[in-house]
């Protein structure tokens, strides 16, 4: 009889032993020979030495999985235990190529759509990215998922995410509360989207530590965005001046994305969106790419896919396709 004890520092132990101990359990149902005691950060065993060494292998694995996909699912404790081989990891992580990020309790995020896809490749190859189309076809939702990843690998230091606080001039005194409950409600979407992808008490102290800033439009004037993932977001209701405020905010080892519908601008009839005036600066610039989604990529209930098809259908050319001027053209081919 044997009997050793194993540091595990580098998962926090409610993601190893899982609430109440249940994955725990889980893990000492499969080594029924062992004596499995665990307590912080280390895991007693008490058994045969051969058993002892097939359940650090096992943890070994688990561990590793954790580490590459950010969760440890029940689901995957069984099936990292349960099947044998040498590419037991390679053949789980494989069915995993489009998952962008892992969310709370096991929420795959990944993307659901070409443009979706598209998006994904394109900020790889890009430090600047526009994601534009109508309501419901993830671009917000993709765009936090790209920045959580980036944060989650070390890619970037910090995650901004922005919005033009109210859609007329961002005029909000006569809202009441303080500042940030008058902005909270303009930039719910945007804490939505990182509730699904990061537990709420690490949220928490990633705000409150300012490694994630969420804040409005007039608050970036001034700074300098570097080592961060930016997102703008509902970007058709900048204004021109704004726009540019925010573009030239680039910093060193940064990613800009910058999302919005043209269709649903909010602005003053006589004030023109910064997001249309930057569709047409931006073209065949290198770095930077435009991805437009479309009805299509509509993820929500399937009456916003229709609903958005025959409000299209009430507009002339122009307005039914309002992208249609800013996609790249062909570069002209050099001379030989």
């Amino acid at each position: 009889m044997s009997e050793k004890i194993i540091a595990v520092d580098s998962v926090e132990p409610v993601e190893l032993y899982g609430v109440n101990d249940h994955k725990l359990n889980l893990l000492k149902g499969y080594f029924p020979k062992l004596k499995i005691v665990a307590r912080g950060y280390s895991i007693k065993l008490i058994g045969d030495e051969p058993e002892i060494e097939r359940f650090e292998k096992k943890l070994e694995l688990l561990v590793e999985y954790y580490h590459k996909t950010g969760v440890l699912s029940e689901k995957a404790i069984e099936r990292l235990l349960g099947q044998t081989g040498d590419n037991i990891l390679e053949k789980i992580e494989s069915e995993a190529n489009d998952v962008i990020v892992f969310g709370n309790n096991g929420l795959v995020i990944k993307a659901k759509t070409p443009n979706q896809r598209k998006m994904v490749d394109a900020i790889a190859k890009n430090d600047m990215i526009f994601a534009v189309g109508p309501a419901g076809t993830g671009k917000t939702y993709t765009a936090v998922a790209l920045a959580v990843r980036a944060l989650k690998n070390k890619e970037v230091r910090r995650i901004i995410l922005t919005r033009p606080a109210v859609e007329a001039g961002e005029n909000l005194g006569f809202l009441p509360g303080d500042l940030k409950e008058k902005l909270d409600p303009y930039l719910q979407p945007l804490y939505d989207a990182l509730y699904d992808m990061i537990p709420m008490d690490k949220l928490n102290q990633l705000i409150e530590s300012k490694v994630i800033q969420i804040a409005p439009l007039a608050f970036m004037r001034g700074r300098t965005l570097d080592h961060a993932f930016v997102i703008l977001d509902e970007a058709q209701n900048t204004t021109e001046s704004q726009m540019k405020m925010f573009l030239t905010r680039m910093g060193a080892n940064a990613k800009f994305i910058i999302t919005g519908d043209a269709s649903q601008v909010d602005l003053p009839r006589n004030q023109p969106s910064g997001l249309i005036q930057s569709l047409r600066i931006i073209k065949n610039i290198q770095g930077i790419d435009t991805i437009i989604l479309d009805g299509s990529d509509v993820i929500r209930h399937r009456l916003v896919r229709e609903l958005v098809a025959k409000y299209d259908l009430e507009k002339d050319t122009q307005v039914k396709q309002p992208y249609r001027d800013f996609k790249k053209t062909d570069e002209p081919k050099k001379d030989a």
